[in-house]
């Protein structure tokens, strides 16, 4: 097997998880971190070399190398949005995985910097956009489409003819009724049953879940230059 040179875009936690499952369950050969050149603390991180996001392109050129934005759900993902879509101006592919130990069928699309974990089940026709993170052990329910820029976190049951709308957030047990409808820059909150198609911008609690009296963004405290 030909392995494909990766960089991963972050050096915490998932940054060091991506490392784990790109190195030793894909086609990936990861050479290198790369962050802001201010929050570089280390020269390594999981034995390999830290390099300023500025000088990713001379030292790792588009052309022989993919990106992997590890980052999590931080302002309902938008920080994740932002690195996407400079490495991508930048002229980077970029690298998605998918668990071996995932169940996804044949017709299922996966976009880019997706990170589909183990015990995932993805159901005939479901469509996973951009830049999504599927922690491990989801249900995603025949003919479901999530949009970009979703964090859906572990154990989540989503029914079949489901939208999940782009930006937002999932917890832990959090399960959706047939053909709901989650808005774009929604947060379910772990455990959540939605039984209803909800309002973009809000938080949702509760089983069945209701939505706070405070948008998503002001609830969250993302800060004014991520709201966009």
């Amino acid at each position: 097997m030909t392995h494909k040179k990766l960089i991963i875009v972050g050096n915490h936690e998932i940054a060091a998880m991506a490392y784990e499952y790109f190195s030793h369950d894909s086609e990936h050969d990861v050479v290198a971190f790369t962050v802001g050149a201010d929050y570089i603390t280390e020269p390594t991180f999981m034995g390999l070399p830290v390099v300023a996001t500025e000088e990713a392109v001379d030292r790792f050129p588009p052309a022989e190398h993919s990106a992997f934005v590890a980052i999590g759900d931080t302002h309902l993902n938008r920080l994740r949005r932002r690195f996407f879509d400079e490495f991508k101006g930048r002229g980077y592919s970029l690298a998605s995985y998918v668990s071996s130990h995932a169940f996804r069928w044949r017709n299922v699309d996966v976009g880019e910097n997706c990170f589909i974990l183990e015990n995932n089940v993805l159901q005939p026709f479901v469509s996973v956009g951009d830049n999504v993170t599927l922690w491990s052990g989801n249900h995603i329910g025949h003919r479901t489409v999530i949009e970009d820029n979703v964090f859906i976190a572990s154990h989540v049951v989503i029914s079949g003819y489901c939208r999940i709308g782009r930006n937002s957030f999932m917890g832990v047990n959090a399960s959706t009724a047939h053909q709901v409808k989650i808005a774009e820059d929604n947060f379910i909150a772990m455990g959540a049953v939605v039984t209803k198609d909800t309002e973009a911008d809000r938080v949702y609690m509760g089983a069945p879940a209701k939505a706070r009296d405070v948008p998503a963004l002001r609830f969250l405290r993302i800060p004014a230059e991520y709201d966009a």
